[in-house]
């Protein structure tokens, strides 16, 4: 039953570099890439595979975007943003894993449940998993309509003691958000997600594998595109390129913001798309907790029965370390996230401690909680239309004077919210990029 998994934060160390290329500052290629995330990179690697000259700017200091694995921290791989590979079978990440050295492993099947300080027992808990199997039929019944509605429209009535909790692991969890605050079209489109597996290594140290020999320019800051009907103009932190085409993977938070200028100004179609795929939340509090006070195994997905939003998921063990990480996440989470991280941290190990007993608190070494929201070139976790606004993926991915592609999660109608979507969309981006100026 588990979903996406974006989590929130900034990271301080990346599982590997990439290799820095000769490509210049300024002057001429076919091609640039805005944005070392996962679709950057995916775009890159389809540009170098037709042999084209392109520049890969990225205005942090580091590449993978919202996907990235911290190895100071705890001294263990840990995911600071995606850390979840879903579909692996079909994941095109999870297919290139081999080839870079990394070990993909799946993840266990199925998800504990607390009630109180204890487990669920076993009709307890086959109750709360066919109250979410109803609420995704309602949600898939009211997508079937004419008319847009939020997920909380489509809700069963019938739901009773187990509201909250299915509320929490269909929105927060699963969306970054309330589900009144999701288009039940663009949840009903989502792909299936239940199947799913993690990187030992770290997901965020794989997708910076795959980056390794590109030729990126780190801490670049793309301020202005101007897009011609010859060529587009793309002025940067270090310099003023030149190119056929522009490729910008900035998160729909970023371009929100109004980080990027256009020239001409982006047409209204596109400003309300981005308007409406707004970034959830989901941040992650990570614990370290000696000798396993838990009693979980390894990669152990908890939830509880909530008596209201005031909750979280625990994803226990992670990769076999000591690393238990809760999840915060949706309106709730993000207002813990805005108290700042010694908020977020006392909640988390005090939800913990009402599950398991106030003395695993004498367990806990090192914390760490992530906070995405704050993060300058992220600004939030992933995407999730607004009721009413689910056609606004297929509107960015219209070619602006046939010069300018966006792609990433946002940009996909099926696999948004994942990396696995973000890649694809930079693939695809790629090739509509590279069909325009000519191979």
């Amino acid at each position: 039953m588990s979903r996406r998994s974006f989590l929130a934060g900034s990271a301080t160390a990346v599982a590997a570099a990439p290799v820095l290329g000769a490509v210049p500052a300024s002057g001429t290629v076919d091609v640039v890439v805005v944005g070392a995330g996962a679709a950057g990179i995916a775009a890159a690697r389809r540009i170098v595979q037709a042999g084209r000259r392109f520049a890969l700017v990225e205005a942090n200091d580091r590449v993978g975007g919202r996907c990235v694995t911290d190895l100071q921290t705890f001294g263990v791989p840990y995911d600071r943003g995606a850390h979840w590979i879903h579909t692996p079978d079909a994941n095109p990440l999870a297919k290139l894993a081999p080839k870079a050295g990394v070990d993909i492993y799946p993840a266990p099947p199925g998800q504990r449940l607390r009630i109180g300080r204890r487990n669920a027992r076993e009709g307890e808990l086959e109750d709360y998993l066919a109250a979410v199997v109803r609420t995704n039929r309602s949600i898939a019944e009211a997508a079937r309509g004419k008319s847009d509605m939020s997920c909380a429209q489509a809700l069963p009535r019938d739901l009773g003691e187990w509201r909250s909790s299915v509320e929490f692991l269909l929105g927060p969890f699963g969306c970054g958000k309330g589900l009144d605050e999701v288009s039940v079209y663009d949840f009903a489109r989502s792909a299936e997600r239940d199947v799913d597996a993690f990187c030992r290594q770290g997901f965020g140290a794989l997708v910076a594998k795959l980056a390794e020999g590109l030729p990126v320019q780190l801490s670049t800051v793309v301020k202005l595109v101007e897009a011609s009907r010859r060529s587009v103009e793309v002025e940067t932190s270090r310099g003023r390129l030149t190119a056929g085409a522009v490729i910008i993977t900035a998160s729909a938070g970023v371009l929100a913001a109004g980080k990027i200028k256009f020239d001409p100004d982006l047409p209204k179609r596109q400003v309300e798309a981005i308007g409406k795929l707004t970034l959830g939340s989901y941040d992650h509090v990570a614990i370290e907790l000696t000798g396993n006070p838990l009693d979980l195994q390894s990669d152990d997905l908890v939830f509880e029965k909530a008596a209201g939003q005031h909750t979280a998921a625990l994803l226990a063990n992670t990769s076999g370390s000591t690393l238990c990480v809760v999840e915060l996440a949706g309106p709730f989470g993000k207002s813990l996230a805005a108290q700042g991280e010694t908020a977020m941290v006392a909640f988390a190990t005090d939800w913990v401690a009402d599950l398991y007993g106030a003395g695993i608190k004498k367990s806990i070494r090192r914390t760490h909680a992530t906070q995405w929201s704050k993060d300058p070139w992220a600004l939030g976790a992933f995407s999730s239309a607004a009721p009413g606004w689910q056609p606004a993926r297929k509107v960015l991915m219209e070619p602006i004077r046939d010069r300018i592609w966006f792609a990433g999660e946002a940009v996909h109608e099926t696999l948004w919210g994942t990396v696995g979507g973000a890649w694809e969309s930079g693939e695809r981006a790629a090739e509509a990029a590279l069909r325009r100026i000519g191979r």
